[in-house]
């Protein structure tokens, strides 16, 4: 599944079920963010040793549309480009090139404010993780969620600015194979890791567009 694709068509969709909605006064609102992921790691099966995920960038968009005053629904999109590093010293601690792409759907709470409102963000869907050593590389799609907190600053009406802080917990299934492994004697994808959650969090800043 290519999440980059999918998002951009169910952000389309968003769009085609907000403009027909138009005439029942709908507040639509898109927002492009900038955003910073830490943490995440994983424990490779029968050995003392693990995969660790650099903190690094990330960047996505976040779709929402009214559902009742204090609530909308929400898409969310975000993607880290990243390293793992590989801590067994005898493979010279590799590292391996990881993409991450969170593409999950669910709704946000606002509480009542003027120019700032904060909200609680609750989303579920699936999360894509590329991992890439040399000439090999392995796709993997588990099922993800996220929490996040943050607060809308509402200068104008048709523009804003989104302030969050958002956990992500991916659902690794037990003994997966999933990270690549070098050395002198192999280049293959995978290694067997040992983990049911991959736990990772972000910071988030975005300008909202609403319509």
């Amino acid at each position: 599944m290519n999440f980059r694709i999918a998002a951009i068509l169910a952000a389309i969709g968003v769009f085609a079920t907000a403009a027909n909605a138009a005439e029942d006064d709908l507040n639509f609102e898109i927002t492009p963010f900038g955003a910073y992921r830490f943490g995440g790691g994983f424990e490779v099966t029968d050995a003392d040793t693990s995969y660790d995920i650099d903190d690094s960038p990330s960047y996505g968009f976040i779709v929402n549309f009214r559902q009742q005053a204090n609530t909308q629904w929400e898409i969310f999109y975000s993607r880290q480009q990243t390293d793992a590093e590989f801590s067994d010293p005898l493979a010279g601690n590799p590292v391996l090139d990881v993409d991450i792409d969170v593409l999950q759907g669910g709704g946000t709470y606002q509480w009542d404010g003027d120019i700032v409102r904060p909200y609680l963000a609750l989303t579920a869907g699936g999360t894509r993780i590329r991992t890439r050593a040399g000439d090999a590389s392995r796709d993997d799609t588990f099922w993800s969620a996220s929490i996040g907190v943050g607060l809308q600053v509402r200068p104008t009406e048709r523009l804003g600015l989104r302030l969050e802080a958002r956990a992500y917990g991916t659902f690794i299934e037990s003994e997966t194979d999933i990270f690549c492994q070098t050395g002198p004697n192999q280049n293959v994808c995978a290694v067997r890791i040992d983990g049911k959650v991959l736990q990772q969090f972000e910071t988030i800043a975005g300008i909202v567009f609403r319509f």
